[in-house]
């Protein structure tokens, strides 16, 4: 299996800043950083994934810890001090060109010699929209359309330079053969771009694409372009829906299926025992703020609950094809809370550890045992592991659970490539200009 980290600062628990393991200084320390990467590379974790949120609210900021250094500037960075593992960027196709993100992560993927991977958004609140020029985030089709022509421009701007392209022949005084040198001529709906990219072509050929989207627009953008898809699902069942959809949607395209790999989020606390685990997971629900979780949770849905009864049940909520903003985690978060019924008060307590991602209380066996049933049975080509808390849990996982699967043969005891592609054992794309010019 694949496993990849979601590499967070103090833990995905909302509360983890406040745990007296906890040390809110090193939010964004790189000393910390730098060791929370290397011990993910001694581990030999596929890779390290880093979020992006484009807003701060105010009332946010007062109960959470919710800053953050920007995804590209940390990763160059720790491409410095690691060798091996992969690094994945979110970067949001709402609110960039695509030149300069090309740019940017085709810089990425020279500098750490082939382990980038550029993890896809459209965004989706008015938060990040007003810090853009726009009152309200585009709708939920329209940002997937502008993602569509976005991406179809970065894939062309990285295949502008062909791999022989550059022959630094000193003699004759020719750098570069510029007939395998493109310019793109892009002019759409969006965007307007000639080209062709002022850097040549990366080590990998283009960074490895990530999705994380789930709605039907995101899973048909995801089957379409997505290497390697991160999600949220809260049942084996659920789980082995999703993986059976998109890999079908994958060949409709004309894609391998086994050239997608796809990741479901999960949450662990690790303890010498069950209950062990679960007290810890108890410790940390108890320094959860409820005008926190709320405001976190109206946000993720697009809808105000401070007016409902904390003890009653969620409100009827918008059709879901009706929602500006995250439309499956809204579905799933619905779907819990229906399946399960809870209070919107339990249903913080369910959020607080992983935001809808799957949470596991136990130990490393019950923990291992859960990973090899969603890989073995059709959920899961591996996962994004996200410790609800940093300090100590990354540690149980890398040191308890990994050993454990390996043990198993379910993971690798050490790297056998040296790009991102590599470790997921996907193919080298194909530069579209190089196959045309083979025919002129």
């Amino acid at each position: 299996m694949h496993l990849n980290l979601f590499l967070s600062s103090l833990g995905h628990h909302e509360a983890a800043w406040r745990h007296p393991a906890a040390n809110v200084e090193e939010i964004i320390d790189f000393a910390h950083l730098q060791g929370l990467a290397q011990k993910a590379e001694r581990a030999k974790l596929d890779s390290l994934f880093l979020a992006d949120r484009y807003a701060a609210s105010r009332k946010a900021v007062k109960y959470g810890a919710v800053s953050g250094l920007e995804p590209l500037t940390l990763l160059s960075a720790l491409s410095v001090v690691t060798e091996r593992i992969g690094l994945i960027a979110t970067v949001s196709t709402s609110f960039n060109e695509p030149f300069n993100v090309a740019r940017r992560f085709a810089s990425l993927d020279h500098l750490s010699q082939g382990r980038a991977g550029w993890n896809i958004i459209t965004s989706g609140t008015d938060g990040e929209a007003q810090n853009f020029n726009l009152e309200r985030i585009p709708d939920h089709h329209v940002r997937y359309e502008r993602a569509q022509e976005f991406l179809d421009i970065t894939l062309k701007l990285w295949d502008s330079w062909e791999a022989d392209a550059i022959i630094h022949d000193k003699a004759s005084g020719i750098y570069a053969d510029n007939s395998k040198v493109h310019e793109i001529n892009h002019k759409g709906k969006h965007f307007a771009v000639r080209g062709p990219l002022n850097l040549s072509r990366s080590p990998q050929g283009r960074p490895l694409l990530v999705q994380a989207g789930s709605s039907e627009d995101g899973k048909d953008f995801a089957a379409k372009y997505a290497e390697a898809i991160f999600t949220a699902q809260q049942s084996l069942s659920d789980a082995q829906s999703f993986y059976a959809d998109v890999k079908a949607r994958a060949a409709q395209f004309g894609r391998s299926p086994e050239q997608v790999i796809i990741l479901p989020g999960i949450c662990p606390i690790i303890g010498a025992s069950e209950a062990e685990a679960k007290e810890k997971e108890a410790q940390l629900h108890e320094l959860t703020h409820p005008a926190y979780s709320l405001l976190q949770l109206s946000n993720r849905i697009g809808f105000d609950l401070s007016s409902y009864p904390l003890d009653g049940p969620l409100p009827e909520l918008p059709a879901t094809e009706k929602i500006a903003g995250h439309q499956s985690r809204t579905q799933l978060i619905r779907d819990l809370a229906e399946r399960e019924h809870l209070t919107i008060r339990q249903l913080l307590l369910r959020l607080a550890g992983g935001r809808g991602h799957k949470t596991i209380a136990g130990t490393a066996q019950q923990v291992a045992d859960e990973l090899e049933q969603w890989f073995t049975q059709d959920a899961a080509d591996g996962f994004n592991i996200m410790p609800q808390l940093t300090n100590g849990g990354l540690d149980d996982f890398l040191d308890q659970v990994v050993p454990e699967l390996q043990r198993r043969g379910l993971f690798r005891t050490e790297y056998t490539g040296k790009t991102l592609r590599d470790h997921y054992g996907l193919d080298s794309p194909v530069n579209s200009f190089a196959e045309t010019h083979q025919y002129q």
